[in-house]
């Protein structure tokens, strides 16, 4: 339903209560900004200041991902925390929040828990029901693959199905269907996510969802994916240090993303603190599609629903090709 950000707002309207004890936001550090401005935005919207009232953490100092115990030694520590919002796959750096534990902290701490799926769905199992998640929000035009604008995602835990008391942005599509079409005055919402939605969704967006949908489902599902896609990473990362191994040592690349699988996707983050606009154009002259992240990013993605092995590794020879070109100048 609706698209990513139009959801998070939502759901931070009917889930973010602040109260004079507990009304701060934390999210990670550099999270993507639409998510950023999002909260800001409902910060200001209560008569708040976001210099106050969002709380952001980061990696330690030397290193590039955020510790799960940071984050939980945090929610312990500070008490005026309300919500607790992160992005499951940080886009930048590509770490996989550890969720389970992450909202399990969150809740003792009394706070609730969303997450941002836009970088997880499609690329890592999710057990939300079961972690106990209280909302989460994606989209489908990254590894859902339904294309840019594409529709997105809304979860709420079974536990506010039948809760109507939360303030909401109601819509004709969220009224019940039993009696939709009577045209009456009196809001009355669907159980559950379904009764978030607020206009019809587009056609055009929901089949090119299905078609890809489709293909999850051929190949097996996402816990069926994995299984490449942690083969694919792991090839990933052991090419590019035997291959570009000397580049490694004059620090000219370096993987922001952690090299234990149960903390990544299929995403590796490479960074290039000099050069990194020439690296990217080089790659895309020779065809290769990755995506650049200022100021010092490229994201490389072996997605097991289509890339191969033999990808992988014309990926690495074609990169130490450009980096020879780039950097002999």
């Amino acid at each position: 339903m609706s698209t990513l950000t139009s959801n998070i707002h939502s759901m931070l309207l009917s889930f973010y209560r602040p109260t004079e004890k507990k009304y701060k936001i934390l999210i990670e550090k550099k999270a993507f900004p639409s998510d950023h401005y999002a909260v800001v935005s409902h910060i200001q919207s209560r008569g708040m200041d976001p210099n106050t009232a969002l709380l952001t953490i980061g990696a330690r100092p030397g290193e590039t991902t955020i510790r799960t115990e940071d984050i939980i030694e945090l929610l312990n520590k500070d008490k005026e925390i309300a919500v607790v919002m992160f992005s499951a796959v940080q886009y930048y750096t590509g770490q996989y929040f550890e969720m389970e534990k992450i909202t399990k902290a969150g809740h003792e701490a009394g706070c609730i828990v969303g997450w941002d799926l836009a970088h997880a769905a499609g690329n890592v199992p999710l057990q939300l029901h079961d972690w106990n998640v209280d909302f989460a929000c994606w989209c489908s035009y990254k590894y859902l693959n339904s294309g840019a604008g594409g529709i997105g995602g809304l979860f709420i835990h079974e536990k506010y199905k039948n809760d109507y008391d939360r303030p909401r942005y109601a819509g004709w599509w969220g009224n019940q269907k039993e009696n939709r079409f009577q045209m009456i005055p009196e809001f009355q919402p669907s159980e559950g996510a379904s009764g978030y939605q607020m206009s019809n969704p587009s056609v055009f967006t929901v089949v090119s969802l299905l078609g890809s949908l489709q293909l999850f489902e051929e190949a097996g599902g996402v816990d069926e994916l994995r299984k490449k896609s942690i083969a694919l990473t792991c090839y990933l990362e052991k090419l590019l240090y035997t291959v570009l191994e000397n580049e490694f040592k004059k620090g000219l690349i370096r993987i922001l993303t952690p090299s234990e699988v149960e903390q990544r996707g299929c995403q590796m983050s490479l960074e290039f603190p000099d050069k990194m606009m020439d690296v990217y154009h080089g790659l895309k002259s020779r065809g290769i599609i990755v995506d650049e992240r200022k100021p010092t990013v490229i994201r490389v993605a072996p997605t097991p629903l289509y890339n191969r092995y033999i990808d992988v590794y014309r990926f690495t020879q074609y990169l130490k090709d450009v980096m020879d070109t780039v950097y002999s100048t």
